[in-house]
C-alpha cells in the first residue's frame, strides 16, 4: 500500500479498498487509468473517451459526458464511477449515488492539483507501477516553472476554446495554468464572463454581481471579440482542436489581426487535449507547448 504521508493534499475517494470495476466519465482520467496500469479495472467509458484508442474501442460506451446513460452505468455494476465537476452534471452524480454507487468527483484547476490527483489515483488503486514516471514528469514541471519565472518579458498568449461566439478562459482554469507552466501569459487571465451575452461583448450593461440570476453560473469562460484580442496584442495564438475544432480555415481570420502573433507567423493549430486534459497527458503537453510559446533560447537561465 502506498504511504499516504508521501502525498500532499489527499483528495477523498469514496471507496475503502482498491476498486475493481470502474466507469470513467472523464476522458482524461480514462487515459490516465490505462497509462498508470489500471486499464483492466475500466468496464465502461463515455463516447468521448478516445485514448488509448485500441483499448477503449473494446469497452462499453455509456453516452456523453453531459448525458450519460445512467441505466447502462448501473447495469455495469461498478464499484466506482469517476466524474469531474466541470464535465459532468451534478444531477447525474446524485442519481448514481442514490443508486448506491460510489462516485469520485474530481476538479483539478492547476497542474499541481492534477499531479496530486494522479498520486491519489495510484494510492486509491494501490498501484505503484508508474511512480518513477510520474516523479519524472513532476521534475519537468519544476524545471519549466523555474524557466518561466526567469523570463524577462512575458510571452502573451491567446487561446480560444470556441468560435462564434469567440470564447476563451481566465485564470481560474486548468488551461490557464498549463499555459503558465509552459511559459505563456494568458491575455484574458483577469477577464470574467459577463451576463447577458450583450454585456460580455461590451454591447450592454452587465448584471450586478449580487443579482440572483448569476447564482451558479460559471464566469471562467468569457466571450470576447476580435477587437479585444487585437487590443491585448498576443505574441502567440494557439488554435486548439477541442472543444471547438479550429482548422486551417480559421488561421487567416487571426492572421489578419494587427497583432505580433500574426506578424511573426506564430499562429499554431494544436491538439486541444494538450491544454484541456489533466492527467498523464500533461507530460506530452509539457514537451510540446513550451517550444510553441517561449523557446528556451529566449529565456534567461
Amino acid at each position: 500500500m502506498l504511504d499516504k504521508r508521501t502525498y500532499l493534499h489527499q483528495m477523498d475517494a469514496p471507496v475503502n479498498e482498491p476498486p475493481r470495476r470502474v466507469v470513467s466519465l472523464v476522458p482524461s482520467v480514462t487515459e490516465t487509468l490505462f497509462d498508470l496500469g489500471m486499464g483492466e479495472t475500466v468496464v465502461g467509458v463515455t463516447d468521448y473517451c478516445v485514448h488509448p484508442a485500441a483499448r477503449v474501442a473494446q469497452l462499453p460506451k455509456v453516452g456523453g459526458t453531459k448525458n450519460p446513460n445512467l441505466e447502462r452505468i448501473i447495469a455495469l455494476k461498478p464499484d466506482l464511477v469517476i466524474a469531474n465537476r466541470e464535465e459532468n452534471r451534478k444531477a447525474d452524480v446524485e442519481a448514481l449515488q442514490a443508486a448506491g454507487i460510489a462516485v469520485w468527483v474530481t476538479f483539478p484547476r492547476t497542474v499541481r492539483e492534477a499531479f496530486n490527483l494522479i498520486w491519489n489515483i495510484m494510492h486509491v488503486f494501490d498501484r505503484t507501477d508508474k511512480v518513477e514516471g510520474v516523479r519524472a514528469a513532476e521534475w519537468t514541471l519544476d524545471w519549466l516553472e523555474r524557466l518561466a519565472e526567469s523570463r524577462q518579458t512575458p510571452c502573451r498568449v491567446f487561446a480560444p476554446i470556441w468560435y462564434d461566439p469567440l470564447m476563451t478562459f481566465n485564470a481560474d482554469t486548468f488551461c490557464h495554468d498549463m499555459l503558465r507552466v509552459c511559459g505563456g501569459t494568458n491575455i484574458f487571465a483577469d477577464r470574467e464572463r459577463q451576463y447577458p451575452l450583450s454585456a460580455d461583448l461590451g454591447q450592454g450593461r452587465a448584471l450586478a454581481d449580487d443579482d440572483p440570476r448569476l447564482e451558479g453560473r460559471d464566469r471562467r469562460y468569457p466571450r470576447v471579440t476580435l477587437e479585444e484580442v487585437t487590443a491585448a496584442q498576443p505574441d502567440v495564438i494557439l488554435l486548439p482542436s477541442e472543444p471547438f475544432t479550429f482548422t486551417d480555415a480559421h488561421v487567416p481570420i487571426f492572421a489578419a489581426l494587427d497583432v505580433p502573433a500574426a506578424k511573426t507567423g506564430r499562429i499554431h493549430l494544436i491538439d486541444g487535449t494538450l491544454l484541456t486534459w489533466y492527467g498523464t497527458r500533461m507530460a506530452q503537453a509539457m514537451a510540446v507547448l513550451p517550444g510553441l510559446l517561449c523557446p528556451e533560447a529566449e529565456a534567461v537561465e
